[in-house]
Order: structure tokens, then C-alpha cells, then sequence
């Protein structure tokens, strides 16, 4: 039986006791109900008609709000070719604040856009790294990253708290990540995760970026096999994308002082190590970092966020991002896990995109201010 795993993301971390979330193709759920039935495992259909609602999130999108960019909708999902156009508009916009350039490339040779915002208010200041749409499929990610942006922007003027973020802080986001996976998403596959580079031996294409950093690379959590959601890749960095993360993150190690990488679902906010079960030797700043943060959040819709260190909260993985940025200097590094927890899933509906943002905008505000104040 062929099923798509989607929580946890590798067969070896199922085991007894725990939940796990799979797709299965509609004939095929024909013979797996009567098996799971046998083997006495219990199970709940959490979405009957998969097909439907992708079309219900993405059907009728080509005629759909294309008015000016002024009038951009944050609350609905945007293809990779709206967010970039979005992107330019705001760095022709918001000159003084806004500064958008390109780390380089992906396998299919799109530009990998960041924004740098911040007030250029002195020439050192700290910064804070955010990235999201790593893996292709979890839209929610680079839905947040705007929101983030769109935030900042609207409330520089009227927000203390953020004109404080903007003036001694220097913002790098990274809306989509995996550009090419994330356009793939949109076009041909909706649950696709990896990149799309080719591997000739297997016909198989993409590699999981959140495998690909050169930090305990493919060890446990990561798969070999090229056909596989967690491939490793053939080497460290194989990936252009990661690659150039890895060479920018490198190169202004020095000034970040936090890594935040958004990921889709398990209502989690999860922080190093990744790939052993070990306390991390900033552990208690860090710690109170996240405790303070999922309160923020929580404080917005009561929604609460599992915290702590990622192989004991979620699972061993071993090559993340995460781990390498705090690996590299960089002090904070975390990795959050945004709604749900399950009900639906990497197709989360356009109506929680607002709440979903707005409440995981104050758990970023509080690392921000954490960052901010000296924690020894």
C-alpha cells in the first residue's frame, strides 16, 4: 500500500502509542479501512474528500483580487510568481525601510529573494534571520512571512514595540525558501516537500533542504534512498538553495543574533539540538525564550504550543537548518511548527491564516524583545 506520510515525516519514527497522519489514494483506502481494522489499530478520516478541498483553496485563482498590489490580500495563499511580484513592489515602495536582493539561485534557476527590514538608523546593528516554505507543501509558512512584513510596515508608525525592532534590528526574511518546490506545489503536486533537483540513478527528484545542512548530515531522521520525503541528498549543501543560506548565514554570522524557521504542522515551537538528545549550553536563555513566547501566543486564541528542544519534542532529525544556524553562532535558533494539529493538516484554510499569523506575530515580537534585553 502506497501512503504519503505526512506527520511524523519518516516511517522510523512511528511507533506505539503515538499518531500518525497519512494520505492515501481513494482506491486504496478500499483495503487499507478493513486491514487497520484487523490489526485493531484505531483511526479517524480526518478529510474524506482531499481533491475537493484543493480545489476549494485554489480553484478560481487566476481571476481572482489581481487588482493593484496596494490592495493585497494577506488572507488567502499567493502562487511564488504573486509573492515576488509583491516583493519588488515593496522594495519600490518602501525605500527607506525595504531593501530586497537575491542570494542566489535555485536548481531551476530562480532568484532566492530576501528582504532586509530595518531602519537604516546605523551602520552595525543585530539581526534576526526568518525563513519559511523550507518544505514546499506547507503554505502557512510563507503566508506568515508576509504577514510579518506587512506588519512591520503598517505599524512602524504607530507601533512603539516595533518601531523599536525596526530601529535596532535588522530583519532578513526569506518568504519562500524552496522556490522551486513551492511553485511545483502549486502547478502539479500540492503535497510536494523537497526541492527539485534531478537524481539521475533513480528518476526520483528533490531533496529534503531540511536534511541538507552540514551537521550531523544524514544521520538518524534523514533517509538515503532519493525517493524518499527525507533524502539527505548526495552530500551536504547539494541543494543551491541551501547552499546559498548556508554561505549568506556564514557571512553575517557575526550579526545574527536568531534564526527563525517556519514549518507546517504540530502547533510547536522547538529549538536545538535536533539531532541528539542533549542540552544545548545556552539552554536557559533559550529556554525562557520559548516559554515566554508560546504565553504570547497563546494569549491571542488560547491555542497552545508544545515547546522545547526538537528531538525530545517532535523527533530525532539530524541535518537541519536549525541546528546548523545555532551550530554557526548564531545563539537562538528556532524552528516553529505553526497550526494545526492535524484536522487539516498542510491544507490549513484561508480563513486561519489571519489568526494563525496574528497570534504567531506576537510569540516573534516576544523572542525579538527576549533578543533585545542581555540574557545571561
Amino acid at each position: 500500500l502506497q501512503v504519503d506520510l505526512w506527520q511524523p515525516s519518516s516511517p522510523s519514527h512511528i511507533a506505539e502509542g503515538t499518531a500518525a497522519d497519512v494520505r492515501v489514494p481513494q482506491n486504496a483506502s478500499r483495503s487499507l479501512l478493513p486491514f487497520l481494522q484487523q490489526a485493531n489499530i484505531r483511526y479517524t478520516i480526518l478529510i474524506s474528500d482531499l481533491q475537493q478541498t484543493i480545489e476549494n483553496q485554489t480553484g478560481g485563482r487566476s481571476h481572482r483580487n489581481r487588482r493593484s498590489l496596494s490592495g493585497y490580500n494577506y488572507e488567502v495563499y499567493h502562487s511564488l510568481e504573486e509573492i515576488e511580484d509583491w516583493m519588488h513592489y515593496l522594495n519600490k515602495t518602501y525605500s527607506d525601510l525595504v531593501h530586497m536582493f537575491s542570494v542566489g539561485k535555485s536548481y531551476e534557476g530562480r532568484p532566492l529573494y530576501v528582504l532586509k527590514l530595518g531602519k537604516r538608523s546605523r551602520p552595525y546593528k543585530k539581526a534576526v534571520w526568518i525563513d519559511c516554505g523550507i518544505h514546499a507543501r506547507e503554505w502557512i509558512g510563507p503566508a506568515f512571512c508576509q504577514w510579518f512584513v506587512k506588519e512591520a510596515l503598517q505599524t512602524y508608525q504607530s507601533d512603539p514595540d516595533m518601531r523599536k525592532m525596526l530601529t535596532q534590528l535588522y530583519f532578513y526574511i526569506m518568504p519562500v525558501f524552496n522556490v522551486d518546490g513551492y511553485h511545483f506545489s502549486w502547478t502539479n503536486d500540492r503535497f510536494w516537500r523537497k526541492t527539485r533537483s534531478k537524481n539521475m540513478r533513480f528518476h526520483c527528484h528533490g531533496v529534503d533542504a531540511n536534511r541538507n545542512w552540514k551537521v550531523k548530515w544524514c544521520d538518524e531522521g534523514a533517509s538515503l534512498h532519493p525517493c524518499d520525503d527525507t533524502y539527505c541528498g548526495p552530500f551536504p549543501e547539494s541543494e543551491p538553495e541551501v547552499k546559498a543560506v548556508a554561505h549568506f548565514l556564514r557571512k553575517h554570522r557575526k550579526q545574527i543574533k536568531a534564526y527563525l524557521s517556519f514549518h507546517a504542522y504540530a502547533q510547536m515551537l522547538l529549538y536545538p539540538y535536533s539531532y541528539k538528545y542533549a542540552t544545548i549550553p545556552n539552554f536557559n536563555c533559550v529556554e525562557s525564550a520559548a516559554y515566554n513566547a508560546v504565553n504570547a501566543l497563546q494569549s491571542a486564541y488560547g491555542v497552545r504550543y508544545r515547546y522545547g528542544p526538537a528531538s525530545s519534542t517532535l523527533y530525532v532529525s539530524s541535518g537541519s537548518s536549525m541546528d546548523w544556524a545555532y551550530k554557526n553562532g548564531i545563539p537562538y535558533a528556532f524552528a516553529f511548527e505553526l497550526r494545526d494539529t492535524g484536522h487539516f493538516g498542510f491544507l490549513l484554510p484561508e480563513t486561519l491564516i489571519k489568526p494563525t499569523c496574528t497570534e504567531t506575530m506576537l510569540a516573534v515580537k516576544n523572542i525579538t524583545f527576549h533578543l533585545l534585553k542581555k540574557c545571561h
